[in-house]
């Protein structure tokens, strides 16, 4: 295995730890309005995701570094022709911090109120943009022989794209339903109660999602080509069916544990599917950028490589920790937001 292929699983790996990480948050932040029906219930939802949020982030940061020290063309051309989306979501990560930081020391509840909803807007966009832009990515993008984005924000407003943005939504609602059902301690059956009409949704949304793929995109190339490959999708599967059996039994943590995995699995499904290219020219095929003509010199990928074998354990260790740290049940006295 090339250098080129170590880093091009291990920029897969970082995006997968941040939707399975970041995406409870951004799940809490879509649910406030629809969970969070007195400012009690607000205030505990704030403090589920309170103490680990900015932590999260991390990965997110670590997945934009990668991108632009291991495959800094694709970095360019990733900032060009998804600049307005990825405006949109660094806008809408920016008030989701405002609004975390600065809603607890609000001085009237309809000031809260206000700062709820920024709260919601600050996790929705990314949420959907997300979802929308890696299905471009997926489908491929109007990238000329100079490597231009020939396209508009309008471009990427398509169906598979739009349908791809609503599953990362429901994912991410399904996750953060999972979250506050583990977290929150108290009457629970809220919390398995949408948590199982948002399983049922999210179902019918990625059948959709699979049966527009092969008409979109080539996805199922890689798999059709391997039979080993295809137990990835198959183990997905597997643990998203574990989580609606957890749901059923009320196991929070191992419906959630399940919901982690699952979100690993889809993010590596999409991810598998691509190799080698990372982005696909919907222009001609032999415009697209892949792994070996986007990556930095054999000796910047095998600095970065030592490095990240040296902190990445550290990283880990210290989520580890901070998660375990905070793994008591938030109850009604423990409020701070």
């Amino acid at each position: 295995m090339l250098l080129q292929d170590i880093w091009f699983f291990l920029w897969g790996l970082l995006w997968a730890l941040y939707f399975a990480t970041d995406g409870f948050d951004l799940g809490v932040g879509v649910l406030l309005p629809i969970l969070g029906k007195t400012d009690e219930q607000r205030r505990l939802m704030y403090n589920a995701i309170g103490p680990l949020w900015n932590g999260n982030e991390v990965w997110l940061i670590s997945a934009g570094g990668v991108t632009f020290a291991a495959f800094p063309l694709l970095y360019s051309i990733m900032f060009s022709s998804l600049y307005s989306a990825l405006m949109l979501i660094l806008f809408g990560l920016i008030l989701r911090g405002v609004a975390v930081e600065l809603r607890g020391k609000a001085s009237s509840l309809s000031a809260k109120e206000r700062w709820d909803w920024v709260f919601f807007f600050g996790s929705l966009l990314p949420a959907i943009l997300f979802g929308a832009a890696f299905g471009n990515i997926f489908k491929g993008l109007p990238i000329d022989e100079k490597g231009l984005y020939q396209g508009s924000i309008f471009t990427l407003l398509n169906p598979y794209g739009l349908i791809t943005g609503v599953l990362f939504l429901l994912m991410f609602m399904l996750h953060g339903s999972l979250w506050l059902g583990m977290r929150i301690k108290g009457n629970v059956q809220i919390f398995f109660g949408i948590a199982k009409k948002l399983w049922n949704i999210f179902l019918v949304v990625l059948i959709i999602f699979l049966i527009l793929t092969p008409f979109f995109t080539n996805l199922l190339k890689n798999y059709l080509n391997s039979f080993v490959l295809s137990l990835e999708p198959i183990l997905a599967i597997v643990f998203l069916l574990l989580i609606r059996f957890y749901i059923q039994k009320k196991d929070a943590f191992k419906a959630w544990v399940c919901s982690f995995l699952t979100i690993v699995l889809l993010t590596f499904f999409g991810i598998i599917g691509l190799y080698p290219n990372m982005f696909i020219s919907s222009i001609d095929s032999k415009y697209s950028l892949t792994a070996y003509n986007t990556s930095s010199s054999p000796l910047t990928l095998k600095i970065m490589l030592i490095v990240v074998i040296l902190f990445v354990p550290i990283v880990l260790l210290y989520q580890g920790w901070a998660y375990k740290l905070f793994k008591a049940p938030i109850t009604d006295n423990d409020f701070e937001y």
